[in-house]
């Protein structure tokens, strides 16, 4: 078997952070999907991987030398209810590599059997989920969201009985680190200080280490963590995206997007919007993603306590400034963000009423977010007029407030065609339309006909590109063709 250079920093930690266990091997794996460009960013061989062997290893039924597989321990607050213990029920961490650019990665196999964690599941995973994970997944890193990753899909060759019974399948999911805030929330529920503090040290050693250099590195990496996820969040929330399940199990200590089930891009604009089936309350909803954020932030605070001060007073009140710092990050990158999607490159005082009141008058004209953006960047070349106002029901609202953005626009240097430019390369056409994935997984999972994949992983991996004969891909869905509900697919 070609070796894979692992370095399993993590299986180094003390044994209570993980059990200790191999995959469950599967009937026939197939390889459906195989990332080359990223086994090549992370120096792996995309042909063995290809290969017999390769495919056994994503399969999980062959292990490669060097990896130690485990399932990670982790606690986590679901829907606002606590859990002590979760952890991995349906994956094993294989290992870890380090990628050409010296970066450390997580190598899993996700729905690889039953770990001591799985709570009476059966541990595996359905077709349909893998290849939603693979296809929005891919699609944020094409996008630019910072974001776990599809290495690759295989099938088992054996069904999953959910309600009905489905066919089986294993991704293999990369990411910087599968440590969450559930995973500080684990030791903290136990009183396990020493636990703890091990964690943390390994975090700001992997993810964060100039923390280490600040006067209270604990507090420093709090910081650190709140940033990455205010940064992290509001890059989703210019883009339309809905996570859908935002539980602290579900919040990646890297700062990057992670466990894609029921999320989804809004079609028209509206913060309200849930499609999650399990979400019953719009908890997750797109307008309350930045209050659950501070809220799962306010957790890991919580956890960290020990760590900041022996007083607990002490400790109390530097978690709380700490927290009071999010909106600091939070509001700037958001509004910078649109700033750009409106084709603005200097900062103005009226600024984020402009936005405001954009995505008021998309929300009474019900007009797709996607493309108001889009078109937005078209008819930013234009002296006035353009198609973005087509996108309108109520197209009155946005002619007022068009004439306020060409205003505001004056005051830029940039001429149209740069400012057009510009605002493409920060405005996507092509998202993963719920009702395209909805089409992809059923021809998969239904007919075993994987080309409307292909076809959409194709399309998503130039976003920001016109690619003529794909325009239908672009196009918001018809009334029939409306996606309410996603599922977790656990």
């Amino acid at each position: 078997m070609v070796a894979i250079a692992f370095d399993n920093s993590y299986a180094r930690l003390p044994e209570r952070f993980f059990a200790r266990l191999d995959p469950t091997p599967v009937k026939a794996p197939v390889l459906v999907k195989l990332n080359g460009a990223l086994a090549a960013e992370l120096g792996l061989d995309p042909d063995w991987l290809g290969s017999p062997e390769g495919v056994a290893m994503l399969a999980g039924n062959a292990i490669p030398g060097g990896a130690f597989p485990i399932a990670t321990a982790y606690a986590g607050h679901q829907f606002g209810g606590f859990s002590p213990q979760l952890g991995d029920g349906r994956a094993i961490l294989l290992g870890e590599v380090l990628g050409l650019d010296g970066r450390r990665f997580d190598i899993q196999l996700k729905g690889s059997g039953p770990t001591p964690f799985s709570r009476n599941g059966d541990g595996r995973a359905a077709l349909g989920p893998v290849l939603r994970e693979y296809i929005v997944s891919e699609a944020m890193a094409a996008l630019g969201v910072r974001t776990t990753r599809a290495l690759a899909a295989v099938t088992t060759g054996q069904p999953v009985r959910r309600e009905t019974a489905l066919p089986g399948a294993v991704l293999t999911r990369v990411a910087s680190s599968h440590i969450r805030i559930g995973t500080f929330q684990y030791f903290a529920a136990r009183g396990d200080a020493e636990g703890l503090r091990a964690l943390a040290d390994h975090v700001i050693a992997r993810h964060y280490p100039a923390a280490a250099q600040a006067s209270s590195p604990y507090l420093g990496l709090l910081d650190a963590v709140i940033g990455a996820q205010a940064n992290l969040v509001a890059h989703w929330m210019t883009l339309g995206f809905i996570h859908g399940v935002m539980n602290t199990d579900n919040v990646s200590i890297a700062g990057e997007t992670i466990d894609y089930g029921p999320c989804a891009f809004m079609d028209s604009y509206d913060p309200a919007t849930v499609f999650s089936s399990i979400d019953e309350r719009g908890r997750y909803a797109y307008g309350n993603q930045p209050p659950i954020t501070l809220w799962n932030l306010t957790r890991l605070a919580e956890a960290m306590l020990p760590l900041l001060d022996e007083n607990q007073d002490v400790a109390v009140s530097l978690a709380q400034e700490a927290l009071g710092r999010f909106s600091g990050h939070f509001q700037p990158v958001l509004l910078d963000r649109f700033r750009r999607k409106l084709g603005m490159a200097t900062a103005g005082e009226d600024d984020a009423a402009l936005v405001r009141d954009l995505l008021e008058a998309m929300q009474r004209g019900q007009a797709d977010f996607t493309l108001t953006f889009r078109r937005l960047a078209d008819d930013a070349a234009l002296v006035q007029g353009g198609t973005c106002r087509e996108l309108f029901q109520e197209p009155e609202a946005f002619d007022v407030w068009e004439a306020r953005w060409r205003q505001r626009l004056r005051g830029e240097e940039a001429s149209g065609a740069e400012r057009r430019d510009a605002m493409r390369r920060v405005n996507p056409l092509f998202i993963p339309r719920n009702h395209r994935v909805e089409t992809a997984l059923e021809a998969a999972v239904e007919r075993g006909d994987f080309g409307p994949f292909e076809t959409l992983l194709a399309v998503l991996a130039k976003p920001f590109d016109d690619q003529p004969g794909h325009q239908d891909h672009a196009a918001p869905p018809q009334q029939h063709e409306r996606v309410l509900a996603t599922f977790c697919g656990t």
